[in-house]
């Protein structure tokens, strides 16, 4: 499971010119700022499946919706196992309150030079 925050929301300040035999798609190289997005996404290793959402900030709030999203998309198995890098709202008291709701939920964090262990990062 993880995270990519500040996500630049960018749209071209021209319409994209498609593909015609011999010659290139084209764009404009300005573009128009709309904000940032977090991402969050977590990969079911046995199918490959990737479970994602999209969120305006990066807080331990978004965390927790995230995590109840997995919670209902996951089966109902009797554990399931994340690993995780050591950000700060993966540990906040919101979060830590969540999992004792939640006790088939196991957190492992990855050493933090480690992220190549984190299978969804990659």
């Amino acid at each position: 499971m993880d995270e990519k925050a500040q996500i630049q929301a960018l749209d071209r300040s021209q319409p994209v010119l498609p593909r015609m035999p011999g010659v290139p798609e084209r764009r404009s190289h300005d573009y128009v700022r709309s904000g940032t997005t977090t991402r969050f996404a977590a990969l079911e290793v046995a199918t490959g499946k990737v479970i994602g959402s999209l969120h305006r900030r990066h807080q331990a709030t978004e965390y927790r919706k995230f995590l109840a999203n997995v919670d209902q998309t996951v089966p109902a198995t009797p554990e399931v196992h994340l690993i995780l890098d050591n950000h700060a709202t993966h540990k906040s008291p919101g979060v830590k309150k969540w999992l004792l709701a939640h006790p088939r939920f196991h957190l492992h964090f990855a050493p933090t030079s480690a992220s190549w262990r984190n299978l969804v990062e990659r």
